[in-house]
């Protein structure tokens, strides 16, 4: 069993940056593949970003290629999306998800975990 919990989100203007974080308990953390999905208004939950549990191999939606960042410290548990350069577009529910593998995911198919979610609303 794994428990995910998000924070971060909130309302920022377009422009802005902004980091969420996922703590994550109950498996070695290191065990684990992150990744992030989400899920705007009216939308089909989409990829975002996932990283190896290592960190030394990430996948990156071409969307927010270039803008968002995927890191994890896994002294701490933690994954991190950093999101830079945000848009109305980017305005969704983001989800913390896990997977036991040994390389990064883009398909929410074996996704082991997810957690609540966290809001993200960019103004324009």
């Amino acid at each position: 069993q794994v428990q995910l919990v998000e924070s971060g989100g909130g309302l920022v203007q377009a422009g802005d940056s902004r980091r969420l974080s996922c703590a994550a308990s109950g498996r070695t953390f290191m065990n684990l593949a992150m990744g992030w999905f989400r899920q705007g208004p009216g939308k089909e939950r989409e990829f975002v970003a996932s990283i190896s549990g290592t960190g030394s191999s990430t996948y990156y939606a071409d969307s927010v290629k270039d803008r968002f960042t995927i890191s994890r410290d896994n002294i701490r548990n933690t994954v991190y999306l950093q999101m830079n350069s945000l848009k109305p577009e980017d305005t969704a529910v983001y989800f913390c998800t896990s997977k036991s593998s040994s390389t990064p995911y883009i398909s929410a198919r074996g996704v082991d975990y997810w957690g609540q979610g966290t809001l993200v609303t960019v103004s324009s």
